[in-house]
């Protein structure tokens, strides 16, 4: 990525971005003691860009939109009307705002975002939480990686402490008016439907799918390839692969349509609709408790070497840590 400062501009007529099609400004090439122009940004007339702020090439900025000072935007990036970018902020390549978002706060810390990631319309991403616990003069931190596209009116706040950071991985699909609070560590491609609210420190893995509505208690922890259905009120955890609907959630089985479209086997999908079985529907009263049905399992010689079988047992003890919150309850009825 080539940064250059921001500087002087004149007058310039392109075919990019139709809102910049009338009254664009081009940058020339000079260098003096303190500064290099780029050649090739536009910025509308009307928007406000620090003289400090670091530009990269073929940057365009619309009508509106303002730039703070410590501002790092990489090569490419487009700004649409009236979205504004705070604090010390750091945008990768070919990263979008649309019309609206807002990026980074002038409180301390930063706001790091990868590559090729779009800002949807009035997202307002990187900016202060909302614990009371905060002092102002603390440092906060937001780091979001490569490739997600964050959709009309998300939030995503910073951490709460100098200490943690709010990360969100790449890939990811987080949909309109979702909320991703303080501290929460998001991996890689997961989908977040509409109205998706998590709340401070929860950790979700990957391929998680939340369906719309869906609420997250704080802490709570999602396994990978899970599946929540709308409207669930999840306040423990999920285990990887699995199922889970309603208030409170519960065990619904295994997410077996996602774990096909994700190209597990017929063999690892069976060994884990068995060791489901065996752990969470009880065949009879003399099947022994959750205890002594999940270590039996673990004890099984057959299916225990099946990767995808051990990583679920992995999970589900897990969550029985002193420091989480076990896991969503179940029904033995419940089958796959």
């Amino acid at each position: 990525m080539s940064l250059i400062k921001h500087g002087t501009r004149s007058s310039f007529s392109s075919s990019l971005p139709s809102f910049l099609l009338f009254q664009q400004r081009f940058f020339s090439y000079v260098a003096d003691e303190k500064r290099v122009y780029a050649s090739n940004s536009i910025i509308h007339p009307s928007a406000i860009v620090h003289p400090n702020a670091v530009l990269g090439e073929g940057v365009s900025v619309g009508p509106f939109c303002s730039i703070s000072s410590s501002a790092k935007l990489g090569s490419g990036c487009q700004l649409y009307p009236g979205s504004h970018i705070f604090g010390n902020t750091e945008l990768g390549d070919n990263c979008m705002l649309m019309t609206g978002a807002v990026v980074g706060d002038d409180y301390p810390g930063y706001t790091v975002i990868g590559s090729n990631n779009t800002i949807g319309y009035h997202a307002v991403i990187g900016v202060k939480c909302q614990d009371l616990k905060y002092k102002p003069e603390d440092e906060c931190f937001l780091e979001v990686g490569h490739n997600n596209d964050i959709r009309e009116h998300t939030s995503i706040h910073r951490s709460s402490k100098s200490t943690d950071r709010t990360v969100i991985g790449d890939g990811n699909l987080i949909m309109g008016a979702c909320h991703i609070a303080h501290d929460c560590k998001i991996g890689n491609n997961n989908i977040f439907a509409n109205n998706t609210l998590l709340a401070g420190h929860v950790e979700v893995e990957d391929y998680v799918h939340t369906a719309g509505a869906t609420v997250i208690h704080q802490f709570c922890h999602l396994g990978s390839f899970s599946f929540l259905g709308g409207g669930s009120v999840v306040s423990q955890d999920v285990p990887k692969y699995m199922m889970v609907a309603g208030d409170r959630a519960e065990l619904r089985g295994l997410n077996l349509v996602g774990l096909t479209r994700r190209g597990f086997s017929i063999e690892e999908i069976r060994s884990l609709k068995t060791a489901y079985r065996k752990i969470f529907i009880r065949a009879d009263t003399t099947a022994g408790s959750f205890d002594e049905r999940l270590a039996k399992v673990e004890q099984h010689e057959g299916i225990i070497q099946v990767p995808a079988v051990h990583a679920m047992l992995q999970s589900i003890r897990g969550s029985f840590a002193e420091d989480r919150r076990g896991i969503c309850k179940y029904k033995y009825w419940n089958d796959s």
